[in-house]
């Protein structure tokens, strides 16, 4: 079988090495890819959003199923395209993407289904929306209504925090022009339950947890990750049995009655309270990084998953036990400005799986091209084997502007 994958990042990487340990898949192509999917995979240089481009391409070479990475791509209604042309497609339509691009569609669906998550309201206007802040307790959360590529959730601790982000948000249009929901400050442990999903039917991975902050203690400003973990002992059975049937199958079915239904992996970003799990977000795809530390988990056939859940079958999956634990290197300034062209060296050293995320090659030799640039992955069999795995590894990679945390994992261990 041929497969295309479409992204370029870690996440794409993780994907299309899995399919590569497929007995059935004879060719992946990915669009556009990266330097390190280059050893797996012919890299296409095809943009994500140029889905009429990227359906001609999956015609002109007999691509049998396509595995859409990026937000961007669900957004600019690739799946719908796909499948006007009968093309089998691994995504959500553009519609019931909007359970991630549009934070609104999302509370308002909840609501609606009465599925567990913080109180809201949507502004539109900078100056209401301030002095609902002001009237009301901080912290408090802001969250831009479109896609901000993992940057548009600010959490205020004072009102100037608040204001500034507003302000980014309503005034300067920093993500584009569009709406703010202000939502009540929750608190407990985080964790995210991905699933694939085909209209009613809903199959769960193994529960992650994703570093969003950029240094050790969760210090520092947001990222789009800086690492993740699985196996999480604060999760009980009985918390994955709450999320599953309150949660994720009480989503997919609403988003059917919505004349939305949903097909690919449904990302829930949930948090552990006092009052019981809630709803942080829903993303429409795979998270990254927790697919890097999720799917190397994965004992099943990935092609035939994909094809099976796209299908409307029942899939056979199965996971192994062991713990995996993945540490993000970035560039020295991410998640602000930062230079790109370092030399990496030690990576054919690891002993692990490396994704990247945001390299190139130059000279034969890999450099640095991105705010993320890979991500060292580790398996064993507890947590604090992994974790001890991993940052051993990661020292054996030489490269005079990368940083990393030391402590992914470490909330495991409080608990």
């Amino acid at each position: 079988m041929k497969v295309l994958v479409v992204g370029s990042g870690g996440r794409c990487h993780a994907i299309v090495e899995a399919l590569s340990r497929s007995s059935q898949v004879d060719k992946i192509f990915c669009a556009p890819g990266n330097a390190g999917i280059a050893a797996l995979a012919e890299c296409v240089a095809i943009k994500e959003t140029q889905v009429e481009t990227l359906r001609d391409f999956a015609i002109e070479n007999g691509v049998e199923l396509t595995v859409v990475g990026p937000e961007v791509a669900l957004e600019a209604g690739i799946a719908d395209c796909f499948k006007e042309s009968n093309l089998r497609i691994f995504g959500p339509t553009k519609k019931a993407a909007q359970i991630e691009c549009s934070k609104q569609f999302a509370k308002d669906l909840m609501l609606k289904y009465e599925v567990p998550t913080a109180a809201y309201k949507t502004f539109t206007d900078f100056d209401e929306a301030l002095a609902y802040v002001k009237a009301g307790e901080l912290p408090t959360v802001l969250k831009y209504d479109g896609l901000a590529a993992g940057k548009g959730v600010v959490i205020a601790e004072s009102m100037e925090q608040a204001e500034e982000a507003l302000r980014d948000m309503l005034l300067d249009e920093k993500f584009g022009k569009g709406k703010v929901v202000i939502e009540e400050y929750l608190e407990g442990p985080e964790f995210s339950l991905l699933c694939f999903v085909n209209g009613h039917d809903v199959y769960p991975m193994p529960v992650a947890q994703d570093h969003k902050r950029a240094y050790n203690g969760d210090k520092g400003p947001n990222t789009g990750g800086m690492g993740a973990y699985t196996e999480l002992p604060f999760i009980t059975d009985e918390d994955i049995d709450y999320a599953m049937n309150n949660i994720m199958r009480r989503t997919a079915d609403a988003m059917v009655e919505e004349d939305a239904s949903f097909c690919g992996v449904l990302y829930g970003g949930l948090m552990k309270t006092k009052n019981g799990i809630k709803v942080i977000e829903f993303n429409a795809r795979f998270g990254d990084p927790e697919t890097e530390v999720i799917l190397p988990r994965l004992k099943s056939d990935m092609c035939q998953v994909f094809c099976d859940v796209a299908d409307g079958k029942t899939p056979v999956i199965e996971w192994d036990d062991q713990a995996t634990l993945g540490v993000v290197l970035a560039s020295k300034g991410y998640p602000g400005s930062y230079e790109k062209g370092y030399t990496i060296e030690g990576i054919e050293e690891i002993d692990g799986s490396v994704y990247h995320m945001g390299t190139a090659l130059k000279d034969g030799k890999y450099v640095t091209a991105g705010g993320r640039v890979m991500i060292v992955v580790c398996k064993a069999a507890s947590l604090k084997e992994a974790q001890a795995k991993a940052n051993a590894e990661i020292e054996k990679i030489k490269c005079d502007n990368l940083f990393y945390r030391t402590d992914i994992g470490d909330k495991a261990f409080k608990y």
